[in-house]
């Protein structure tokens, strides 16, 4: 298994050839390649939307580095040399961040390399789950927050742009829970949180707007 191997200076160069001006605010300088995913042959999509429930109570296995992988790709992966993804988008404009929450850090997914950037290097999971209220998340292992950056959107779509960021965060949402019951792991999606609590959480400034806080753990 590949585990937080960091990218050398041919990456990082890409990685900030990538990047637009929002993405260049302070979030850490460390990149983390992710696994690949590999796509499985043995599992069909229609007993994949059968068995997808809500679940809340998760056991206290760590969740692999290999797994989170294949879900911050199911819900933003780029999956065309042009780069498309596994997610529709509003005039391919993507104004979807995906960040990952453990026990030792909290990053952010960088679609373009399938990789991530290093925001803190501390568990952020009990600021974020503070900011819900709610149990799942101050118990399970990994939290994946999804947000979206609507003025990235507006600059095509003006008013109708947070309506087209909230449609896509549901498309991406969606690829991760049934990801989750590909993997045979547990998930919830939230959407009941302080904006402002998440926010302080993530570092991240006010026109990047939370959508969901989804758990997720093996089954308990």
């Amino acid at each position: 298994m590949q585990r937080r191997t960091f990218l050398g200076a041919g990456a990082l160069a890409l990685l900030s050839a990538c990047t637009d001006e929002r993405k260049t605010r302070s979030m850490g300088s460390v990149g983390t390649p992710l696994v690949s995913p590999v796509v499985s042959r043995h599992v069909v999509l229609d007993d994949v939307l059968a068995w997808r429930r809500s679940v809340r109570s998760f056991s206290d296995t760590r969740v692999d580095d290999a797994a989170v992988s294949r879900l911050l790709w199911a819900a933003q992966g780029v999956t065309a040399s042009w780069g498309g993804r596994t997610a529709p988008s509003a005039g391919a404009l993507y104004p979807i961040e995906l960040y990952a929450a453990d026990s030792d850090s909290l990053r952010r997914y960088v679609p373009e390399l399938n990789g991530s950037i290093e925001v803190a290097r501390e568990d952020r999971r009990a600021r974020i789950a503070e900011a819900t209220g709610q149990e799942p998340p101050s118990t399970a292992p990994v939290l994946i927050v999804i947000t979206g950056v609507i003025s990235r959107t507006a600059t095509k779509y003006g008013d109708r742009a947070e309506r087209y960021v909230l449609l896509e965060a549901g498309h991406a949402c969606q690829n991760l829970l049934l990801e989750v019951t590909a993997l045979g792991l547990a998930a919830v999606p939230i959407g009941a949180f302080s904006d402002d609590g998440v926010r302080d959480a993530l570092g991240v400034a006010t026109d990047e707007l939370p959508v969901y806080v989804v758990p997720v753990g093996h089954p308990a």
